[in-house]
């Protein structure tokens, strides 16, 4: 036998479910911009100028480690082509004035997801190992370098 609901409880099932239908609603709007990001996703890397400096050294990045100095010297030689990737990619800190301070939650997303996959063009890549590298380079908080950990840990 069901129970009947008073009034008031009928009332307040009523706002419920409007709050219910609302925290849906942005949801989906949250999801819809992820979907877009993922698929406008570093479209600048395939047409000049970058294109041709990716081209010359992508292979050559996947056997290096992320963070070494040989590693480095390689991002110096591709520093055209990531002005032009940083500033046409908001997911990137080096986007934004402040960096990741100046970021919103659909960049972080993007960015950790970015980060993963680079993280498998490696032949020694770890996302863990790449948000510790880039929790140093970008001067994150303690916080959302564990915020990132606990989402890579869920995620990936």
């Amino acid at each position: 036998m069901s129970e009947e609901l008073t009034i008031n409880e009928r009332a307040t099932n009523n706002e419920t479910w409007t709050h219910i239908h609302r925290v849906g609603f942005y949801l989906h709007a949250v999801a819809i911009e992820l979907l877009h990001r993922a698929d406008a996703h570093d479209q600048s890397k395939l047409r000049p100028p970058e294109v041709a400096l990716f081209t010359e050294h992508t292979e050559r990045l996947a056997g290096m480690t992320y963070g070494s100095e040989e590693y480095a010297q390689a991002v110096r030689e591709l520093k055209p082509a990531l002005d032009h990737h940083y500033a046409n990619n908001r997911h990137h800190p080096e986007h934004h004035k402040d960096g990741v301070n100046d970021m919103n939650l659909a960049d972080l997303v993007e960015m950790l997801c970015d980060w993963k996959a680079a993280s498998e063009r490696h032949n020694d890549g770890n996302i863990r190992r790449s948000i510790e590298h880039n929790a140093d380079r970008f001067e994150l908080s303690p916080q959302l370098v564990r915020i990132l950990e606990n989402t890579a840990k869920a995620w990936f």
